[in-house]
């Protein structure tokens, strides 16, 4: 069972999206066009578009009471077509103005989307960081697939994204993913109390992170 701690749903941002100011961003390297799909032995990570919400939705749906305790809690219309909406467009506008970067995990074998991984909470200047969260679906969990895309994403984060730093958290009896954060490389930190607000609960978590340089697991 993994953990995604990505604010829910929420509209996207009214910000200045103008060309001029996008041009000037990327000219300081502060904003990213999603990427082409990043390819790894056995999964593919690729930026969410409205042609995976039938896959998503189903198995979001099917893993439910599998995810609900791991996670901030669902809006009422968090399946619906218009919210998985919103939520690309969401992904699509973080991507552009480094405020955060979502992907999918894909299975090589079939394309079947089995989880995603979402990195937000982007801190540039002297810090150069950013949180990592994950998720994945019932059925394909506890097969490789996410400690696939975790490694897959990690060399995209520390070079063209720029971070030195990526910081995870997960709550302490949450077996898998102490388990996936130590195997792929990250470093127990300490403990945080009541660091997060998870199915209604301020909740305490362990805090794991990865420095640029780190061998990846």
């Amino acid at each position: 069972m993994m953990e995604d701690h990505e604010t829910r749903d929420r509209a996207p941002r009214r910000m200045n999206t103008s060309p001029g100011r996008l041009l000037l961003l990327r000219a300081v390297g502060l904003a990213y066009d999603p990427p082409e799909p990043i390819v790894g032995p056995k999964v593919t990570l690729r930026v969410p578009d409205m042609s995976d919400y039938e896959a998503w939705a189903e198995l979001r749906g099917a893993s439910r009471a599998f995810l609900v305790p791991w996670e901030p809690a669902w809006p009422a219309d968090d399946l619906t077509r218009q919210a998985f909406r919103r939520r690309v467009a969401r992904y699509r506008q973080d991507w552009r103005e480094d405020q955060g970067y979502a992907v999918f995990i894909h299975r090589n074998s079939d394309d079947a989307v089995v989880g995603g991984i979402t990195l937000t909470n982007v801190r540039r200047g002297v810090a150069q960081t950013v949180s990592l969260g994950y998720w994945m679906g019932e059925t394909f969990a506890g097969q490789g697939y996410m400690s696939a895309g975790v490694r897959a994403l990690i060399p995209y984060v520390f070079g063209p994204l720029g971070f030195r730093r990526i910081e995870a958290a997960c709550v302490p009896h949450n077996t898998a993913s102490v388990g996936l954060l130590e195997r792929v490389g990250f470093t127990r930190e300490g403990l945080a109390r009541e660091y997060l607000c998870i199915n209604g609960t301020w909740t305490d978590h362990l805090l794991f992170a990865m420095i640029k340089g780190d061998p990846i697991g």
